[in-house]
């Protein structure tokens, strides 16, 4: 398995929490399927379905928040909803009014709740306690958001705390473009985003594109800053930076490719991939923020 999406978070290194401690704590809040009522269940699951809410090798901790959601587009309950109000204007005489229409929007969500359709997601997280390291494969902020608080809800006094660094990534990653350069260790891909900074917003976005140094510096003379930049690590990752400071699209590349003729059976062959990909992963993000100036003091 492999992680797409970095959201980066810290804990002191090392953490000593042991594997059995925190499984403990998440246990009280672990999945359980949405009843007919519910609009939404989130809790812990087995990331193995073998029981147990946390998954170790080498040291290394998998966590799995498993999300339910019912999809009851409030078009089709305003559509429900005016034509019962249809009715009821006919056998009144009258249609029914502002309250009315509220209670009555109300009980038609609810009488269809049962009956919608559910969307079940996943979203993994991995604790390195070695390193201090604690990431949430997730494309936005928000999903991460949701494993954070339930953590923090399940695991008292967490010392949690967002990756803060000495250096500006729209400024670093902007001086790399300029300069032509990228830091030891990493190329510049081909893709990458130049925003400007004034009320215009105005933007420029690469894609699978040559980047031309002077073309790119006339960009940044205009006034517009690197807010995203693919680039690769030691010819083993490639991924995007962004000015958030998340790692994105990650790909492992054909050096870190286990070959598959290896006769192992699943549960080995889970665990040697996340044996590899944590194993990078520590030593990437540990690159990449001696790249940006080192960590910045709390």
């Amino acid at each position: 398995m492999w992680f797409k999406n970095l959201q980066i978070y810290r804990l002191p290194a090392p953490w000593a929490f042991a594997p059995e401690k925190l499984d403990e704590a998440l246990r009280p809040h672990s999945f359980t399927p949405a009843s007919s009522n519910e609009m939404l269940r989130q809790g812990w699951d087995s990331p193995r379905g073998n029981g147990s809410l946390v998954h170790v090798v080498n040291q290394q901790m998998l966590l799995l928040l498993g999300t339910e959601k019912k999809l009851l587009p409030s078009t089709v309950v305003n559509q429900v909803a005016k034509a019962r109000a249809a009715e009821m204007e006919e056998q009144q005489g009258f249609a029914p009014g502002k309250k009315a229409m509220k209670e009555l929007k109300e009980r038609v969500h609810d009488e269809l709740l049962p009956r919608a359709f559910t969307i079940r997601s996943n979203v993994w997280t991995w604790i390195d306690p070695v390193n201090g390291w604690l990431v949430v494969d997730a494309a936005s902020p928000a999903k991460a958001d949701d494993v954070i608080k339930l953590l923090l809800k399940a695991v008292d006094r967490l010392p949690l705390e967002s990756l803060r660094v000495q250096r500006s990534p729209v400024g670093v990653m902007t001086a790399w473009l300029q300069e032509d350069e990228a830091p030891a260790g990493f190329t510049v891909d081909m893709d990458t985003e130049l925003r400007a900074t004034g009320e215009s917003k105005a933007a420029v976005r690469y894609v699978r594109h040559t980047l031309e140094p002077e073309e790119v510096r006339r960009h940044i003379a205009a006034g517009k800053q690197c807010t995203r930049l693919a680039m690769t690590w030691e010819s083993k990752i490639s991924f995007v930076l962004t000015e958030s400071l998340a790692i994105k699209s990650i790909k492992p590349l054909d050096v870190l490719k286990e070959n598959d003729a290896v006769t192992r059976n699943d549960d080995e062959r889970f665990d040697g991939d996340f044996m590899l990909m944590t194993g990078e992963l520590s030593q990437l993000l540990k690159d990449v923020v001696e790249a940006l100036g080192g960590e910045a003091a709390a």
